[in-house]
């Protein structure tokens, strides 16, 4: 798929082959529904759901989507750059144990398949991230 070629999030699902088309769907419904305070749109080559602003400790700031969906080769990344409050980590890295199938960094949780994953904690990790829409993240 060419990335630079859609303009809408919902481009970005239709470019996609199947069954990945229908996975993307899934996730974008789930996050829209979860989190309709984050408006969809296309960043950094993947869908990107609400902005927040960042500062590195070098003094650059940026934008960024606070919750990012992308496909890739092998699987599907789940963005969470969300970070606040007492955290010194990324709110991704706290789902480790509750998402056992995924392989989650910092912040992308990487899914192979949605199925072996359970829906009801991806709806909790895309509330919190929301709840937390906006804040300013320093690296």
């Amino acid at each position: 798929m060419d990335e630079t070629a859609v303009a809408t999030p919902e481009e970005y699902i239709e470019a996609l082959d199947e069954p990945r088309r229908s996975e993307v769907r899934r996730l974008d419904e789930l996050i829209r529904s979860e989190a309709p305070e984050l408006e969809p749109h296309i960043a950094y080559r993947q869908i990107g759901y609400g902005k927040y602003r960042f500062r590195y400790k070098t003094g650059r700031e940026g934008d960024w989507a606070t919750i990012g969906l992308g496909s890739r080769k092998s699987y599907i990344s789940l963005y969470i750059n969300a970070v606040g409050g007492e955290r010194d980590h990324y709110l991704a890295e706290e789902y480790r144990d509750l998402l056992p199938k995924a392989d989650i960094g910092r912040s992308c949780v990487r899914i192979k398949k949605l199925a072996d994953v359970d829906e009801a904690t991806l709806r909790q990790l895309v509330r919190e991230a929301a709840k937390q829409a906006g804040d300013y993240i320093e690296t």
